[in-house]
């Protein structure tokens, strides 16, 4: 397919061919629901814990006698139904980590693509960068795209300079072409990709695929 690529201006320069086999795929809504899953699953700290009885602090007697008080039977002060008691079935430190198939990752990636590509959401713009580093001027590129809410940039490389500029705009993110995340280019409102980064998205997920192919 065909995609116009714009300037730093929002001039329209040139039409760039895309592989349709990564921008032009019909929305397979479960694979994105998986990936989108794995990626925040693979995010969770696990750390909360508690303490059950045989961890928090008090002795082991029992407060009164069992019998001839009229009042009910009691344990010791360290059981789950006092006060300052254990808790019982508390969560502990975990690993909610988990994989999914490359395949299946890629596919959701490459299905994310193609619907931004079909929402008329994703922007390619020529290759730029932010020499300054200052917030100032990367918003003034983005202010030509409309690109004031939820906003993704996928770089060519790891630049330091836009990252940099970016870093004080909370609704904008960054992403390499190689290290795409579902969660962060599903949700995005707005998806400006490099040029290069677009050329290269062809030929690393198209590469991808036809190796995978061939090793059958």
């Amino acid at each position: 397919m065909n995609r116009t690529v714009y300037s730093i201006d929002g001039r329209e320069l040139r039409n760039i061919e895309l592989d349709d086999a990564v921008f032009g795929l019909p929305v397979n809504e479960d694979v994105i629901w998986y990936a989108i899953q794995n990626e925040l699953a693979n995010k969770r700290l696990g750390t909360a814990s508690t303490r059950d009885r045989g961890e928090v602090h008090g002795s082991n007697a029992k407060p009164y006698k069992q019998k001839g008080t009229g009042r009910a039977r009691r344990g010791d002060k360290k059981s789950p139904v006092m006060v300052g008691g254990g808790v019982i079935f508390g969560p502990k430190p975990r690993d909610f980590s988990y994989s999914i198939p490359k395949k299946a990752k890629r596919l959701a990636l490459k299905t994310i693509l193609s619907l931004k590509v079909q929402s008329d959401i994703l922007r390619i713009v020529e290759d730029f960068s932010v020499e300054s580093g200052k917030t100032r001027d990367l918003a003034e590129i983005l202010k030509n795209f409309g690109a004031d809410e939820r906003t993704v940039i996928i770089l060519k490389d790891d630049d330091g300079k836009v990252k940099r500029a970016g870093a004080n705009i909370p609704w904008l993110s960054f992403l390499s072409y190689n290290r795409l995340r579902a969660h962060d280019l599903f949700y995005g409102r707005r998806v400006i990709m490099l040029e290069t980064a677009a050329k290269n998205l062809s030929v690393f997920y198209g590469a991808a695929d036809v190796n995978e192919e061939a090793g059958k």
